[in-house]
């Protein structure tokens, strides 16, 4: 027989053993992990409860951020009524400052935990996250805003699936990346969306990865983001995301074939999915191997030919091997794709006809003017020679973490200005 643990204050009862939280006799849903940053917080009453000591205790063989337990904290004080009951104290932690009774009396404890967050309640969610998933795996930028309204549909029917906030998060990572919104409102959303998600189900590989994605694209902790990589592929092996982005990752350290293994085991459980061929393109591409950079970003055209990126990975290809006509043909395809006048068009096959490809890089910049962003700009002014103005310009994109900039120390496109000793 064990002894049981319950806490009073005011007219709230936080029985410990049986997990059951109660006002008035009357059961107030947490979270799990709400309950027991609670159950932390009550056992310390009156002291000063550390970040990383509530992180150690609530998560002990898990790897998590400080913010999480931000989200946690907010449930907590909205089911007391009462923010005062949990106060922050600044840099350091929280400290629960009601006056805490505790009861303890023999009782054989009985398990109320209800994984929260797991399964969803409305059986329409599996098909709309299955749906944002799918649209995810083209990485295009006509299905990546349809991924992110099937989630934020998901999450409307069922506001408590841990899943669907993570795919939230991915989506929006993948707005960032393809700037089809600002991608400081995108990575703020999706750090908001991943956040939930672990506070649902920290047991998540989804959510796991899609911190995983915010550490590393948007706040370039890539530590951070190997261990939650790391944590997610324990929990799913055969996690398609976890393995695309663990393999980036490798990439932006430097272990180019690393990460090309890691993007071949995504290719082993999603062999018919454009982004993930187009990922293994990226791959040959930071090897500078450009043949099968075509190969296989001619692979993702097959399987979606309306893909920009994967025509942007075969006209860039084909520039660094010096066939510039084949380039150029290829960068005309691609701006036809993407809804360019066929009047503008020709201006540009003129001025190719007349300048080459540095007539061409000057057109550009002409047509940019301050407008284009700082990468764009950074890349076109280290072509062209203006290396003053090209390191400007990367410096605001750093500024900026300009998600595009995570491999900089491997990618090809910034060997004009690798010699430089400013771009050490």
């Amino acid at each position: 027989m064990r002894r049981h643990e319950v806490y009073r204050f005011g007219e709230f009862a936080l029985d410990v053993n049986e997990r059951r939280f109660l006002k008035s006799d009357e059961v107030i849903p947490l979270a799990p992990k709400a309950q027991d940053v609670l159950v932390a917080l009550v056992r310390q009453a009156g002291f000063l409860v550390g970040k990383r000591e509530l992180l150690d205790v609530v998560w002990p063989d898990a790897s998590v951020e400080e913010g999480i337990l931000a989200v946690h904290v907010a449930a907590l004080r909205k089911a007391l009524g009462d923010r005062a009951l949990i106060q922050t104290v600044p840099r350091a932690g929280y400290r629960f400052t009601a006056a805490v009774t505790r009861i303890s009396a023999p009782g054989e404890g009985l398990s109320m935990r209800w994984p929260i967050g797991v399964l969803p309640a409305h059986p329409a969610v599996f098909e709309l996250i299955g749906r944002g998933r799918s649209c995810l795996l083209t990485a295009s930028r006509s299905e990546t805003p349809k991924a992110v309204a099937a989630f934020r549909d998901a999450i409307e029917l069922d506001p408590t699936y841990a899943a669907a906030h993570a795919g939230l998060a991915l989506a929006c990572c993948a707005q960032a990346e393809l700037r089809l919104t600002p991608v400081a409102a995108a990575y703020s959303e999706a750090r908001a969306a991943a956040l939930r998600a672990l506070a649902m189900d920290d047991s998540s590989a989804d959510a796991q990865v899609a911190l995983a994605t915010v550490l590393f694209l948007s706040d370039w902790n890539w530590t951070g983001a190997k261990r939650s990589l790391e944590r997610a592929l324990e929990l799913d092996p055969g996690h398609t995301d976890g393995w695309l982005v663990y393999g980036r990752l490798m990439e932006a350290l430097g272990d180019l074939e690393q990460g090309l293994a890691a993007k071949q085991k995504a290719l082993e459980r999603q062999p018919s999915s454009a982004a993930v061929h187009l990922q293994i393109a990226l791959s040959y591409w930071n090897q500078r191997r450009y043949d099968e950079v075509i190969e296989w970003a001619n692979r993702s055209l097959a399987l979606d030919p309306a893909h920009l990126l994967a025509r942007e990975f075969v006209a860039g290809a084909y520039l660094k091997k010096g066939d510039l006509d084949r380039h150029m043909a290829e960068s005309i395809a691609h701006a036809a794709s993407h809804g360019v006048p066929a009047e503008a068009l020709d201006e540009l096959k003129r001025v190719y006809a007349l300048g080459g490809r540095a007539g061409v890089v000057e057109y550009a910049l002409r047509q940019a003017g301050g407008s284009a962003p700082a990468v764009q700009l950074a890349l076109l002014h280290g072509e062209s020679g203006n290396l003053d103005e090209a390191f400007r310009q990367l410096d605001a994109a750093i500024e900026r973490r300009d998600p595009s900039l995570v491999h900089l120390a491997v990618a090809p496109q910034w060997d004009c200005l690798r010699d430089d000793s400013r771009f050490a």
